[in-house]
């Protein structure tokens, strides 16, 4: 599909501009994001989505649209399973409800930043070598394989090296202030537990980024289906966090059946590499239409299977304790 320069500028204009409406709307007043106020945003953005696929399948072709649909839907997915991270993270630091969703926004938004770059450095380098859908192949194989050992448990976070580093040069102030980010006391500049928590949530999700940008490649090798739908799955993600809230944690298959569609997509990775090779015929490449189907009848029975293994043994269902306010938010006034 050819997208001239305009339609990017048209359609960062656009997601920044949804982002903008989140922010006013949203987050001008600092609260708890109610179920009710969540649900209505998750249909907000997956009809703003379902309306841009629509537009891509109209204008750009049946093809581009159903790999923006099914690039779309294992984005989402695999952002479901992300939230059990950030709840642990959220858990962790303390961070109080009201500022949640600040929280996420601008770890979401840093992690948007820095998928566009692996992105362009994907596209850049799938278009000159094939070799490196065998990289991205056997990336979506190990997570699948870890995913089903168990390597993926996320019971207790463990600050990564960039949030240590953080923490190791900038002094950060032993409560919340508010939502800032940045205070001055004694003439020092402080960073905030807000701050550091934020480049968790952003760092986090950008090794996310490991299997999940490796995945669309496997889906679409299109740089413009590929961000757009990264963006969508993206921007919908806080909102999904407030909406299924511990729901997530009754999902107790979901790492099993997104390690079978990482495995598909690999394999699907493997089989287009040795096609251009000219090692297999054309008719071992999985089609658009297939990989659609298996990755929606997965997701489908595994929240089934999920769902009732929940209500058979409650006990199986992990548990979260979130922290919704912080010890002595607010005690001390900034200088």
């Amino acid at each position: 599909m050819t997208v001239p320069f305009w339609l990017w500028l048209a359609t960062l204009g656009g997601l920044l501009t949804l982002i903008a409406i989140d922010l006013v709307i949203v987050d001008r007043k600092p609260h708890q994001v109610s179920t009710g106020e969540a649900a209505r945003w998750v249909i907000f953005y997956i009809s703003c989505a379902i309306v841009f696929g629509a537009g891509v399948w109209y204008f750009g072709g049946h093809d581009p649209g159903v790999e923006f649909f099914t690039g779309y839907i294992t984005e989402y997915s695999l952002s479901v399973d992300n939230l059990f991270i950030f709840m642990v993270i959220m858990s962790s630091f303390r961070v109080p409800a009201i500022h949640q969703h600040r929280v996420l926004l601008i770890g979401i938004l840093l992690a948007l930043v820095m998928r566009g770059a692996f992105i362009a450095v994907g596209a850049a380098l799938i278009a000159n070598f094939v070799w490196v859908f065998f990289l991205f192949g056997a990336i979506l194989v190990w997570t699948a394989v870890s995913m089903v050992r168990g390597n993926d448990d996320h019971e207790e976070y463990h600050e990564n090296i960039l949030t240590r580093w953080v923490r190791k040069i900038f002094p950060v102030t032993d409560d919340y202030v508010g939502h800032k980010m940045l205070v001055k006391r004694d003439g020092k500049r402080w960073i905030t537990p807000m701050f550091v928590v934020i480049v968790a949530i952003g760092s986090a999700d950008l090794l996310f980024a490991v299997d999940s940008i490796p995945a669309i490649f496997g889906i679409t090798q299109d740089a413009y289906l590929v961000f757009t739908a990264n963006a969508f799955a993206l921007m919908g993600l806080r909102q999904l966090y407030f909406l299924l809230g511990g729901l997530v944690t009754k999902l107790v298959y979901l790492s099993y059946g997104l390690a079978i569609i990482l495995g598909f997509i690999g394999a699907k990775l493997f089989l287009h590499a040795l096609h251009e090779y000219h090692v297999t015929p054309a008719w071992l490449e999985i089609n658009n239409w297939m990989s659609l189907g298996v990755i929606v009848t997965v997701l489908t029975v595994t929240t089934i299977a999920s769902l009732a293994k929940s209500r058979r043994d409650p006990d199986a269902v992990g548990k979260i304790e979130l922290q919704p306010a912080a010890p002595g938010e607010g005690s001390h006034d900034e200088k």
